[in-house]
């Protein structure tokens, strides 16, 4: 795997876009729905359409940033499973792919960023939620899908033009269906607040095993939120590489648990919901140059006054979201990052 690091204490992936895009979440989305999609068609009456976030966002339409010509994609984990009545993003990441479609950024937003949190419409209808300075997962409870991206658009000034929520059931039937993935634990790890508990040693995960490992944070390395974003990180490149390896994603039998388990997790706007749309996106990434593909983390550091929280690291923080608004006023169009 091909790591490379950039200036300014920033660490930056260069990617292929082989099996190493599956260490993204957006990237074991769209490349497994890729793969196969004209196979299964009807599986686009799974995907739930975001209609209440569009209503949202058109409210708020004159305070959101411009359009760019980069084409921008939200994917949120949903730590909804079964009714949860508190849902709160678990992972965020932004995928922006460059109107060129020679580059495209992958970049984690941590959840124990404290940010601003608009005004937002509650999921319920029942009102609005007040502004607020909180930790960015909030935001989805707060007000779904609509309030995480108008948090994220005001932070950045990066538009988003699209989304994909994913919930935890969608995840747990990904891993049992391809047979579940093997890890390798370095030590004893156990977490309580999310059912982990693993001996040092190889381990074959099912689905519910994968969630808890990709979730844990207690007692686990050094306990961070940056910490669990590296595991995940780690977790869907042996994810990706598991579905590769068994011939899943050529084979229709088994392909198709694979499509009917990821496509009945997904909720989206309605660019992306149905199996074209969908399909179209993978296909972008599928033709993005093998060095142009980088995956990131918004630079940040420990919280001064909030234990286990982060702030942004300026003026890195700043310098990535200038580069992912696209050159303008005052912008370099050569920075590289």
């Amino acid at each position: 795997m091909p790591v490379k690091r950039s200036g300014g204490g920033r660490r930056r992936w260069v990617l292929g876009v082989g099996g190493t895009l599956g260490l993204a979440l957006a990237g074991i989305l769209v490349l497994v729905l890729g793969a196969g999609w004209w196979l299964h068609r009807s599986l686009g009456d799974n995907i739930t359409t975001d209609h209440a976030a569009a209503e949202a966002l058109e409210a708020a339409s004159s305070d959101r940033p411009p359009a760019g010509t980069a084409r921008t994609v939200l994917v949120i984990g949903s730590d909804r499973e079964g009714g949860h009545p508190n849902e709160r993003s678990d992972t965020v990441v932004l995928l922006r792919l460059s109107a060129e479609g020679d580059r495209a950024d992958v970049v984690h937003v941590p959840r124990d960023l404290i940010v601003d949190i608009p005004r937002c419409a509650r999921p319920d209808g029942d009102g609005y939620t007040p502004p607020s300075r909180a930790q960015f997962n909030w935001a989805f409870q707060f007000g779904g899908a609509a309030c995480t991206i108008r948090t994220l658009e005001d932070l950045t000034g990066v538009r988003v033009d699209h989304h994909m929520v994913v919930d935890f059931s969608g995840f747990v039937r990904f891993v049992d269906a391809v047979g579940g993935v093997e890890v390798e634990v370095a030590e004893d790890e156990s977490d309580r607040h999310v059912d982990h508990d693993l001996t040092a040693g190889r381990h074959l995960l099912d689905g519910r095993q994968a969630l808890a490992y990709v979730r844990a944070r207690q007692l686990v390395g050094d306990g961070s939120d940056l910490n669990r974003i590296a595991r995940q990180q780690e977790f869907f490149g042996l994810l990706y590489a598991r579905a590769r390896s068994d011939s899943t994603l050529i084979n229709p039998a088994r392909l198709y648990p694979v499509l009917d388990a990821v496509t009945s997790s997904l909720t989206t706007d309605a660019g992306l919901d149905s199996p074209a749309e969908l399909y179209e996106l993978a296909r972008r990434l599928r033709e993005v140059p093998r060095d142009g593909l980088v995956f990131r983390t918004v630079p940040v550091l420990p919280h001064p006054e909030q234990p286990n929280r982060l702030r942004l690291d300026e003026p890195a923080a700043g310098g990535l979201f200038a580069e992912l608004r696209g050159p303008g006023p005052g912008d370099d169009p050569r920075a590289t990052g």
